[in-house]
């Protein structure tokens, strides 16, 4: 197994600083024990005589659920750690878990549902709305580009395989909109949306800005449909999270350009701004246009962090669904934070020397990690040589940084 090697590789094997309980997103009462009725009620019991309800040799801890361990293990440094024991059973909850909520998540430009599990448990599924070898159409703009659910799964792999461990675990699933969406949804307004198509399937549409329509309607085959399922981040009333515009946002305009492909020396400004003046800020951001890049993402407008954290933490890469939609040509432009302000960290410019070797190619590890996905193969292969294609352009540029 590459994939194997790579992270038993020294360089995914730097240490990672000391947590302390400032630096974590939760500090929980050990003794708290989560338990669900055994009447077999959804009812969510919280108990802190756990010491006499817990089989010898358990924790509280042992008794919750995969998802809220996940929320738990937040810190000021990480996602998730790199040997997270807990990513299997959390990606095989996504799968498989039974949903007993479907309702439209609010705001954005295209349809997504939130849905919930008997453990509580809440997943954004993003439904699938073209095939896998479908490239975008030349003259389409980037900001009314189709989400993509296989760009979603495909984008939590990458950032792992970097090393960023930014995105929150996402899984691909099958699911059956009749029995798990239209069946049981409370949501009134995606309840009246459903109908039968001509060919006899059960498709709907919701209501958002983009593509919600019965010209853009989602169907099964006759009722089964393709998505993807990404963990939810902890509810913002308990870890707030702050919103940031990012300084290469692109116009969003048919025809203007934004200030940074006008002024070359646009990043000295940026340096100068906080919180990019101080900190990793600045370097997490390359590392976010790096990784944009390589999916060939162009809608990176904003980003978000814990608020708890301060500027001193990690940035959330979140929303990947405009990412692999091209594989036939790339975009240089997402590299203009690294292009302008010729800085990256060392430790991600190493990973990306050897994701560009023969042992460890980028294209042969993504291709391994997406193999276990419930919808493989998740990507078409001309998406997976373009990343090993794209990746030499971002070593050829940061090349052309050391030689200036």
């Amino acid at each position: 197994s590459k994939l194997a090697a790579l992270f038993k590789h020294p360089l995914y094997n730097t240490p990672v600083p000391e947590v302390t309980e400032k630096d974590k997103l939760f500090v929980v009462n050990p003794m708290e024990k989560f338990s669900l009725h055994s009447s077999g009620s959804d009812e969510w019991v919280s108990s802190s005589k756990a010491e006499a309800l817990l089989p010898t040799g358990k924790t509280a801890y042992d008794t919750y659920p995969t998802w809220l361990k996940f929320h738990i293990g937040i810190n000021r440094y990480e996602l998730y750690p790199r040997r997270d024991p807990l990513l299997p059973t959390l990606l095989r909850d996504l799968a498989t878990q039974r949903i007993v909520s479907s309702v439209q998540k609010s705001g954005g430009t295209q349809l997504k549902l939130i849905m919930t599990f008997p453990n509580y448990g809440q997943a954004l599924f993003k439904p699938m709305k073209q095939t896998r070898d479908q490239e975008t159409p030349i003259d389409f703009f980037y900001f009314s580009d189709f989400e993509r659910h296989n760009a979603e799964i495909a984008a939590f792999h990458l950032d792992r395989i970097l090393d960023f461990r930014r995105i929150p675990p996402v899984s691909g699933r099958l699911v059956n909109i009749t029995k798990e969406i239209r069946d049981i949804t409370t949501d009134k307004k995606l309840a009246k949306t459903f109908f039968i198509s001509p060919a006899g399937n059960v498709c709907f549409y919701g209501e958002c800005s983009y593509y919600c329509s019965t010209e853009h309607a989602l169907c099964g085959k006759p009722d089964r449909l393709e998505g993807s399922m990404a963990a939810l981040l902890p509810d913002k009333t308990l870890a707030k999270r702050r919103s940031w515009r990012s300084p290469w946002r692109r116009s969003y305009h048919k025809s203007k350009k934004a200030e940074w492909e006008l002024n070359p020396n646009y990043c000295a400004q940026v340096r100068e701004t906080p919180p990019y003046d101080r900190g990793h800020r600045l370097l997490d951001l390359i590392d976010m246009a790096i990784l944009d890049f390589l999916m060939g993402n162009m809608d990176r407008h904003h980003y978000e962090t814990f608020e708890k954290f301060g500027n001193d933490t990690f940035l959330l890469h979140l929303d990947n669904g405009r990412g692999f939609g091209t594989h036939s040509r790339d975009e240089p432009s997402i590299l203009a934070p690294l292009q302008q302000c010729c800085s990256i960290k060392k430790s991600t410019y190493l990973r990306l020397q050897l994701l560009a070797t023969q042992p460890y190619r980028l294209s042969d590890v993504l291709r391994e990690a997406l193999a276990a996905d419930p919808l493989a193969p998740v990507l078409a292969e001309p998406h997976l040589q373009a990343l090993d294609r794209r990746l030499g352009k971002v070593l050829l540029a940061v090349g052309h940084c050391l030689a200036r």
